[in-house]
């Protein structure tokens, strides 16, 4: 395994044990969630570069789908902070209406 394949798997396991954790706030799970979904990326491009694959509709592919999941993750922030004026997920109860 590369140094830097091993960087990026090292990144995804400290962004999963930081999602854990520290799940206590909306925005950090978020920001967890994100970075797990970057260093997914980054090691599937430099998997594809390193085994002479031409084809980067995969990495791009989850690209696309972690830029979805940031926007939607962002809309359910301001949302619960419109309706309930906190973003604490302990606070948060959704089957409560």
């Amino acid at each position: 395994m590369s140094p830097t394949n091993l960087l990026f798997t090292i990144s995804f396991i400290i962004f999963t044990i930081g999602f854990t954790f520290r799940h206590t706030h909306l925005l950090s799970a978020l920001l967890c969630l994100e970075g797990m979904m970057l260093s997914v990326f980054l090691l599937m491009a430099t998997w594809s570069m390193n085994s002479n694959i031409s084809s980067f509709i995969l990495p791009l592919t989850v690209l696309t789908l972690s830029a979805c999941e940031a926007g939607i993750g962002l809309a359910l922030l301001i949302a619960s902070a419109r309706t309930h004026n906190t973003a604490n997920l302990k606070n948060l109860n959704l089957l409560q209406c």
